[in-house]
């Protein structure tokens, strides 16, 4: 994608018909709904994932703890946290998988996404949602039927904001007459990748979005949605998907079957990523939630055998401040 061709991020992760593997924070094996995220352990792993190669460190945005949904997701605030990765890395793209908008103010999106993109030095990819977790919506005292609304809405007004100097913008809940929200992305876009449908069509988020974040599911049925993908968008696109492993210790130790993804070998595992870059897939996140062995010891597997497999594009070191 050629508005895209200079942002550091995007262009590690992305390449047509290639895969890259990120790792999805937590970097540690848990079970229940909170990991313990001990910051100093977070980021060891997070310089030595970037160390082995993988293209991108991804935090998920959970605004409310839902003891009914089984799992906090993101401990942190993804800005937040995701800064302090950038402040320990130095080349590895950050990522949201995603940002709840439709709980989020635009204005104070737009800032803290361009913020973080312009500390990192131009390495966030920025994943946005219209937010999964039913208590969320009355406690924000939003209208979950108009979530759909307020997923375009913010999409179209973050995208303004970041373009343009002293926007006027009306809509909704937003009369913007004077003022700014500064600062604006050295290329003056982030690039944004919707999640699931967020209550849109594949038709509007082929038009309005700069790639697409699926769930995992079998290969037959990703590879047609990928061919439905690509067959609405005129320029690459990218198409990306989680992944949960448990990786056995034994190399050639078949699958099983666990939420959103497997139990396996490495020799399994290298076998089904290169089926779904065949079909595809552009990049793949792992997690390691329920996994038997330590996060370090699968993290140090991955490095050495399979990452060098599906390696990053065009790297280039960065430097955060004066590191």
């Amino acid at each position: 994608m050629a508005k895209f061709q200079e942002h550091k991020g995007f262009k590690r992760m992305f390449k047509e018909d290639k895969l890259t593997l990120g790792l999805g924070f937590p970097l540690e094996a848990y079970t229940g709904s909170f990991p313990e995220m001990n910051l100093n352990e977070q980021m060891k792993l997070a310089k030595e994932a970037e160390d082995y190669g993988f293209a991108a460190l991804t935090v998920r945005d959970a605004p409310l703890y839902d003891p009914n949904f089984g799992d906090v997701g993101g401990l942190y605030d993804p800005f937040m946290f995701l800064t302090y990765a950038a402040a320990h890395t130095k080349s590895i793209a950050l990522t949201t998988g995603s940002i709840v908008t439709t709980l989020r103010h635009p204005f104070h999106t737009a800032k803290s996404a361009a913020t973080l993109d312009s500390i990192s030095g131009q390495r966030f990819i920025m994943g946005v949602a219209t937010g999964d977790r039913q208590i969320e919506f009355p406690a924000f005292k939003v209208d979950r039927d108009n979530k759909g609304e307020l997923f375009r809405e913010s999409l179209d007004v973050m995208k303004q904001l970041w373009a343009e100097k002293f926007p006027v913008i009306q809509t909704e809940r937003i009369n913007l007459t004077e003022g700014d929200v500064v600062p604006k992305p050295d290329f003056g876009i982030i690039p944004v990748f919707g999640t699931g449908y967020s209550s849109q069509t594949i038709e509007w988020l082929a038009e309005h979005t700069d790639g697409w974040m699926f769930y995992p599911q079998k290969l037959e049925g990703q590879k047609a949605l990928i061919n439905k993908w690509r067959g609405l968008t005129e320029e690459f696109k990218p198409f990306t998907q989680p992944l949960m492993i448990d990786l056995s210790e034994r190399a050639n130790e078949a699958p099983k079957t666990i939420d959103i993804g497997f139990r396996a070998g490495r020799n399994f595992l290298v076998d089904y990523l290169n089926a779904y870059q065949e079909a595809g897939v552009n990049h793949i996140s792992i997690g390691f939630k329920d996994s038997r062995r330590p996060a370090a010891e699968v993290i140090q597997e991955l490095g050495e055998f399979v990452v060098p497999k599906f390696p990053v594009h065009r790297e280039q070191k960065f430097t955060f401040f004066n590191q």
